[in-house]
């Protein structure tokens, strides 16, 4: 068995990795506040695939990687053999042999796994159609910075069950947390990740309702109805009439603990998933969440390159 890091899936790694890492991020981010800064990973190369449009994953990874010493560069399927129908085999031995690890975001989770399985160096996921790992740890570390640990507290999900809502379904397992989760019939998350949760005894269970979800908890959590893998056609004509039921709205936000955190990790349509008044309200955590992408991302990197 390959004893390379991937970072590839939250349930793919043990509770006590996934704690070492953010605990890692954790004092990273009050080291760099402080103008302590090592670089571990100094002359080390991290290749960047870009295959979905990106804005915060893009920066922060490279500067993650810039800000522990190393170099990145960045591609694009245009850039790339890759996007020619070179094979992702040949794909993964060529670049193993020229940097020390590869990042990719793209819309077919296999690709992200193939890569991983033939090449050499950690392959580390930036978002697939399936899950969006790097952002959940930035999620879970946002949530301790103003909640303490996230451990026995209680995160409400509404809207569509998307890739982020399964990384949340996995972090919930391993961080030992509870997660309700309120999403029309058609936009629920994967059954065989709902059944993995139950397997593991998670407390993750799907509500009827907004207002269920949202009572007492103590995060409160949406996405975007129209995923950034849709061809403009299919997003215009997506149906997102049952969703409407599921925006998150001040009477939402009221229902909560009143130090409940509202997280979203952009970009944010408002006036769709979440009212303007709550994503830019005092609730709403939503920048320190996109700053810890950041932070997130170098305990990650260096994880995976130790």
């Amino acid at each position: 068995m390959s004893s390379t890091n991937h970072f590839l899936d939250i349930d793919a790694l043990d509770a006590k990795t996934l704690r070492g890492m953010l605990d890692d991020a954790h004092d990273m981010k009050a080291r760099w506040k402080a103008k302590d800064r090592p670089k571990p990973c100094t002359d080390m190369v991290l290749v960047t695939i870009f295959e979905k449009p990106s804005t915060r994953t893009r920066v922060s990874f490279d500067l993650a990687m810039r800000q522990l010493g190393g170099e990145t560069i960045n591609l694009s399927p245009g850039d790339m053999q890759l996007g020619r129908g070179e094979s992702i085999a040949d794909t993964a031995q060529v670049l193993s042999r020229y940097v020390d690890a590869i990042m990719i975001r793209t819309v077919d989770h296999q690709k992200m796994l193939d890569l991983a399985h033939h090449g050499s160096v950690p392959v580390i996921n930036g978002l697939t159609d399936r899950t969006h790992p790097s952002q959940l740890m930035a999620d879970v570390m946002t949530v301790e910075e103003h909640l303490g640990p996230i451990r026995d507290k209680v995160v409400a999900w509404a809207g569509d069950g998307n890739n982020m809502a399964c990384s949340w379904i996995h972090a919930a397992v391993r961080f030992d947390f509870e997660l309700r989760i309120a999403c029309p019939p058609k936009y629920r998350p994967p059954a065989e990740i709902m059944d993995w949760a139950s397997e593991h005894q998670g407390r993750v269970k799907i509500v009827e309702t907004v207002d269920e979800a949202v009572t007492e908890a103590d995060c409160i959590v949406t996405d975007t109805w129209k995923s950034m893998s849709d061809e403009r056609a299919e997003a215009e004509a997506l149906d997102t009439s049952a969703l409407e039921d599921f925006r998150i709205d001040g009477s939402k936000m009221a229902l909560a603990n009143p130090s409940a955190i509202f997280m979203h990790c952009m970009p944010i349509y408002r006036g769709n998933e979440v009212t303007g008044a709550v994503a830019d309200g005092p609730q709403s955590v939503i920048y320190d969440e996109a700053e810890n992408r950041l932070h997130a991302q170098k305990a990650i990197l260096k994880w995976c390159l130790s």
